[in-house]
């Protein structure tokens, strides 16, 4: 069998839906031809949505952000202020966090995300505090918040273990993790980029702690530090074997560095044809992971659109605000109404789904379409301290 037939051989297979090993993985990442590597993705994509597979799905949440204050100093970081910088750090109080909860309730959304630093002041009991006076304020918000970074730092803090950090936050109303801090979990790439960061290894072991108590979560991949293709696919190689355990990752979502305002000198960003590789063999590979997510605010939105093609079902979010990844470079803006278009132009209907990705509204008719002319007059007064304010609802990939 020559090469290309072997290839062929390999993409009929995971087409079918069997199974495919690292090894096929990375032969696949590195030489199937792009055209055929999607086909195979997506064909994989509509037998698991069969009924839905006409639909492609959004959510809208607000990322707040409570503090920039980090000891973790994450090279590709752009946002974080170390704790000896009191003019560069802030943190928010509850007061604010709780106006912009509100906005978001008042703005359609449905979930928040908490993102900051690993603040050396803030263990188990911060996110206690805030969470159980965000859920008794807001019960209808879903705090999708946090990953296996924050577990790792709260539970230092407070000198108590994972597992036990994990309860009590879930108990004050964390309703799932966001997948925050995977990055890259193979240890080479791992400890260029993020060296005080727990290992790759450790990551998942909260990750898998969180699941068996029954907290879900989304897991990502930062793509584009210099990691090479066969470190990649071992991330996605480590996330699928705790996923044949636990069944707690509800997506997988891929995004590339941004290069703006930060330490990591000498790496080139992913390039597109990379990232929408990457998306393929994502949803060929983790055949046990249920959604796959596209984003365009680091690869454009031509590229966003066209994952819908590649194997994505989710066009991630419509964000109220972001200012972690702008703070790197990432310059991709857009409404509601723009990703409604985008995703019909792809030849799907959009939907807006929950946390746990039932839809909630399917747009199925552009004439019954929401007009968010309101949403960009109201949140162009408001001031983010230590961030950037978009005026209007902003898609991004996170969730």
């Amino acid at each position: 069998m020559t090469a290309n037939a072997e290839v062929q051989a390999v993409l009929d297979r995971a087409a079918d839906g069997g199974r495919i090993t690292p090894q096929e993985a990375l032969d696949l990442y590195r030489s199937a031809p792009l055209h055929a590597l999607g086909a195979a993705a997506d064909a994989v994509r509509r037998r698991r949505y069969a009924g839905t597979e006409h639909i492609a799905t959004y959510i809208i949440e607000r990322n707040i952000n409570y503090t920039n204050v980090c000891v973790t100093a994450c090279k590709f970081c752009a946002f974080y202020a170390p704790p000896k910088d009191t003019a560069k750090g802030w943190t928010r109080d509850l007061d604010d966090i709780l106006r912009r909860c509100a906005e978001t309730v008042e703005l359609g959304g449905t979930q928040i995300m908490f993102q900051g630093g690993h603040h050396p002041d803030y263990g188990v009991e911060y996110y206690e505090k805030h969470f159980s006076a965000i859920k008794q304020a807001f019960p209808q918000l879903v705090i999708h918040s946090l990953g296996a970074s924050e577990v790792e730092h709260m539970a230092r803090i407070s000198g108590v273990s994972a597992e036990e950090a994990i309860r009590r936050i879930h108990a004050a109303g964390l309703d799932s993790f966001a997948g925050a801090g995977a990055e890259l979990l193979p240890e080479r790439p791992r400890k260029a980029i993020a060296p005080l960061k727990e290992s790759g290894e450790r990551w998942l072991e909260i990750m898998e702690i969180a699941h068996n108590l029954g907290v879900e979560s989304t897991t990502t991949m930062l793509m584009g530090t210099g990691e090479t293709n066969a470190e990649r696919i071992e991330h996605l190689r480590m996330i699928r074997d705790v996923q044949d355990r636990t069944g707690g990752f509800r997506a997988f979502i891929p995004y590339t560095y941004q290069p703006e305002n930060n330490h990591l000198k000498g790496r080139t960003q992913a390039t597109v044809f990379e990232y929408l590789r990457m998306i393929a063999i994502a949803r060929l590979f983790l055949d046990n992971v249920a959604h796959i997510q596209g984003s365009w605010l680091t690869v454009g939105k031509e590229a966003g659109q066209l994952a819908l093609h590649y194997g994505a079902d989710d066009l991630g979010s419509v964000m109220l605000e972001e200012n972690v990844v702008s703070s790197a470079g990432a310059r991709h803006r857009s409404n509601r109404m723009e990703l409604l278009h985008l995703i019909r132009a792809a030849g799907r209907v959009p939907a807006q789904r929950a946390t746990t990705y039932e839809h909630l509204v399917v747009h199925d008719d552009p004439a019954n379409d929401p007009v968010d002319d309101h949403v960009v007059s109201h949140l162009s007064s408001t001031a983010i301290d230590g961030g950037t304010a978009h005026p209007e609802l902003t898609v991004i990939q996170a969730s």
